[in-house]
């Protein structure tokens, strides 16, 4: 598992050489949301398509 230093170190080595601040900011903030995406997802919290529209279908009525 990668460290929080060498996931930037990754982020900033993929960068285009013209990238700006607000560039690297959003590279961070999507793979910080990967990662909690797929830690919900080992840990079984996630929600099917399925069963989030059968949700939104009862609540809509």
């Amino acid at each position: 598992m990668q460290t929080v230093k060498q996931i930037i170190h990754d982020i900033a080595d993929h960068l285009p050489e013209q990238a700006t601040f607000d560039d690297a900011m959003r590279a961070l903030y999507i793979r910080q949301k990967l990662e909690r995406s797929l830690q919900a997802a080992n840990e079984g919290k996630v929600t099917s398509q399925e069963a989030m529209e059968k949700q939104y279908l009862n609540h809509a009525r």
